[in-house]
């Protein structure tokens, strides 16, 4: 129970790998409030959840300001304080090339994985920083690293954007002890790939990372002591090269 003393809230909770990290917090003793778009998937979440009630759920659309403010008014109901926030909160379109991606698509697509990540920490570092602590996990992907066909063009884009922000911000508040990781997975079997034009085989699905891999990488993070910071941590399956 290492993390018996904190509070985290996890966007995009719901599902993949925002809800696999919210287990691996909670099995550690971590109050953890889950926020995502579907409410029947934040249901289904808490009904299979192992916490002695240490897991609580709050809908949210990260892309709308007002919903944030919700959710971290709740988050203060139900924990107090946070501790940790994850921001795992992510979409895709089928249609992803520069070809066929819609203007709308486009801007869904930013609005949620990079506006949507900044309205999260707008709301969360000002607290945060006047305490001197604080850890922000920001899940980005491989594709913000060096741009990805199969993430496509809004996707990459944004995750760029996502990692930027974080690099950023993170210099901007490590001298008020906060700390901020972005971390780039490769390709994961999340429900995401049902996204993808192609469909995905159960084969590949198998080969690749799977969400408890990356919320290992993220209960690693959490778990070491507040003078230690991990600014960029990548994780691939091991049959993706990384070029």
């Amino acid at each position: 129970m290492k993390l018996e003393n904190k509070c985290a809230v996890i966007a995009g909770g719901g599902s993949g790998m925002g809800l696999a990290t919210a287990r691996a917090l909670a099995d550690e003793g971590c109050r953890v409030l889950i926020a995502g778009r579907s409410q029947e998937r934040l249901d289904e979440a808490l009904a299979s959840a192992n916490d002695s009630g240490r897991m609580f759920a709050q809908q949210v659309d990260v892309a709308d300001r007002e919903s944030v403010t919700q959710l971290f008014a709740r988050a203060d109901e139900v924990l107090g304080q946070v501790d940790i926030l994850v921001n795992s909160a992510g979409i895709n379109v089928p249609d992803r090339s520069m070809e066929k991606l819609s203007p709308e698509n486009w801007d869904d697509v930013l609005q949620v994985n990079a506006t949507g990540n900044y309205n999260l920490m707008h709301a969360v570092l000002p607290a945060m920083r006047a305490r001197g602590d604080g850890l922000i996990v920001n899940i980005s992907s491989i594709a913000g690293l060096r741009g990805d066909l199969r993430g496509g063009v809004a996707y990459a884009a944004a995750k760029f954007a996502q990692a930027g922000l974080g690099m950023t911000v993170g210099a901007e508040v490590a001298a008020d002890r906060v700390r901020v990781t972005n971390i780039y997975p490769g390709e994961t079997n999340t429900p995401i790939l049902d996204k993808r034009p192609v469909p995905v085989s159960d084969e590949h699905r198998a080969s690749i990372l799977q969400s408890e891999d990356v919320a290992a990488a993220v209960l690693m993070v959490t778990l070491l002591p507040p003078r230690a910071r991990v600014p960029e941590l990548t994780i691939t399956p091991t049959c993706q090269p990384f070029v």
